[in-house]
This record gives C-alpha cells, sequence and structure tokens, in this order.
C-alpha cells in the first residue's frame, strides 16, 4: 500500500491545525491533513520547516527534527540521524540557511524519505520546484 503521506499529498505528515493552501474539501484523514495536489503539500512542508528555523531558532537539524517528530509519538534519535545522513551533515552542526537556502528542500527531501519511505521518491521534481516557489524559497 502506498504510505499514508503520499495518498494525502501531505509528504511531511502535517497534522491538522492550519489553513493550508490547498487543503482538499474533505479531510478524511482525522490525523494528517490531505492536500489536492502534491505541490501544496510540499510548499506547507517547507513553510513550516522555515517557520522553524526562522520564528523557533531551530538551527540543527536535531533542533528541527526534535520539534518535527517529538518523542512521545517517534524516535526522534533514528529520525535525526536518518536526516541528517541524507543531508550529509553533522546533527548538531549549526546550518546557515541565508548562505544556502537549497538546504530547506535538502531537509524536506529527507523528511518527505522518512515519512513516506520509499514512495516519497513518487514526488516529482516538479512539484518539489513548484512548492519549493510557493513556500517564497
Amino acid at each position: 500500500m502506498t504510505a499514508r503521506g503520499i495518498r494525502n499529498n501531505n509528504p511531511g505528515n502535517l497534522r491538522h491545525g492550519e489553513a493550508w493552501l490547498g487543503l482538499a474539501p474533505v479531510q478524511d484523514d482525522q490525523n494528517f491533513c490531505t492536500f489536492t495536489e502534491m505541490h501544496f503539500g510540499v510548499r506547507a512542508l517547507l513553510k513550516t520547516l522555515r517557520t522553524y528555523v526562522e520564528k523557533r531558532g531551530c538551527d540543527t537539524v536535531r533542533k528541527i527534527i526534535t520539534r518535527w517528530a517529538p518523542e512521545n509519538e517517534n524516535d526522534t534519535d533514528s529520525y535525526v540521524l536518518h536526516v541528517a545522513t541524507a543531508c550529509r551533515r553533522d546533527p548538531d552542526e549549526v546550518l546557515n540557511f541565508e548562505a544556502d537556502p537549497l538546504l530547506y528542500l535538502d531537509i524536506a527531501k529527507a523528511i518527505a524519505r522518512h515519512e513516506c519511505g520509499v514512495d516519497a521518491e513518487a514526488i516529482t521534481d516538479d512539484a518539489w520546484e513548484v512548492g519549493l516557489k510557493e513556500a517564497g524559497l
């Protein structure tokens, strides 16, 4: 079966709470948002990630993932290691998003891969590019 995040066009498995652009009119999943198209889910993932960095001071992979995937719901340590390894970063390295804004994309893709497994490979380059642009990055 296809991963929930892919079925919901929500590769970050964002929970309900925000009035995101592109939400499906009917939200059949009680826990996670469903978007009408993948680029809207990518946009929401990237906008959330940007908020964590710019407003919450999450400047390392560990800080980002600890907030994204709290220990009461996830094996956060393995999640941190997975994302850090995928991005070729030390989990506690301070990241400079101003110097390299494509770090947002690298981390978002690693989050999608962790959340959706190999099914994340079905997310098209176009969906990533449109989501990145619509997120203002």
